[in-house]
């Protein structure tokens, strides 16, 4: 791990296709990469098929991602021949929720819509990775106050001796959407409508120009509250 963790420091900031080489190479079978089909997601699965490398890619669907994730997510498939592993939440425990407190409860309050995100994404996230030493993502500081301290890698808080993989820290939207149209990568089409950044249908809309990009998520709830759904922790541990 030390020696990873050395690789790393050595590489440019901004190679992220280094450092998704690097990090498949060390973790193998053992590196999972989670994907919500996002435009650095995209980025990133662009750049692993170009790198001709494997890795297991998993998606999570919560039962309420609008049409057009889905579309993105069967285009990417056709385009790079690749396979999504999507995971579910377990159904108990959603028609549990929807039972006791209906279709929106998650509007109700900041503990409401985290029950629902932890039913719909925590949960199976946790069930996904299990086994793994490594995983990626997608994250930017540049997309939100609450990202502005994430690091190229870091310890996992949720499981200990895991570390969260951050290959795009360093990129702008403006260089993801360059990288995008030099290689045709398809992306989901919700960005043409005003979206800056996607999660399940109901908990998104349009950004207004000079907003963050994780405005239109939770809308809402007042801005100073903490717009994660509790798959990341920000300010952890790392490189």
């Amino acid at each position: 791990m030390k020696a990873f963790l050395q690789k790393i420091q050595t590489l440019d900031p901004h190679d992220a296709a280094a450092m998704l080489a690097a990090t498949i190479d060390q973790f193998e079978d053992r590196v999972v990469m989670a994907t919500s089909f996002q435009l650095g997601g995209l980025v990133l699965l662009d750049m692993v098929h170009q790198l001709n490398k494997n890795i297991r890619v998993i998606s999570l669907d919560t039962g309420r991602l609008p049409e057009e994730t889905y579309q993105c997510a069967e285009q990417v498939r056709l385009r790079y021949g690749i396979t999504v592993e999507w995971v579910f939440p377990r159904h108990e425990a959603v028609e549990k929720l929807i039972r006791e407190k209906g279709m929106y409860s998650f509007r109700e309050s900041v503990a409401n819509r985290k029950e629902c995100c932890g039913i719909r994404k925590v949960e199976p996230l946790a069930r996904a990775l299990e086994g793994a030493e490594a995983w990626i993502t997608g994250r930017r500081m540049d997309q939100s106050e609450t990202r502005r301290e994430i690091n190229i890698v870091e310890d996992d808080p949720s499981q200990p001796g895991r570390l969260k993989v951050n290959p795009l820290v360093h990129w702008s939207k403006p260089e993801l959407w360059e990288y995008v149209k030099q290689n045709n990568v398809p992306y989901n089409r919700l960005y043409d409508k005003g979206y800056l950044s996607i999660g399940c249908e109901c908990c998104t809309r349009p950004c207004q120009e000079g907003e963050d990009e994780r405005a239109g998520r939770w809308w809402w709830e007042a801005p100073q509250e903490h717009k994660e759904c509790g798959l990341h922790f920000t300010g952890g541990e790392g490189i």
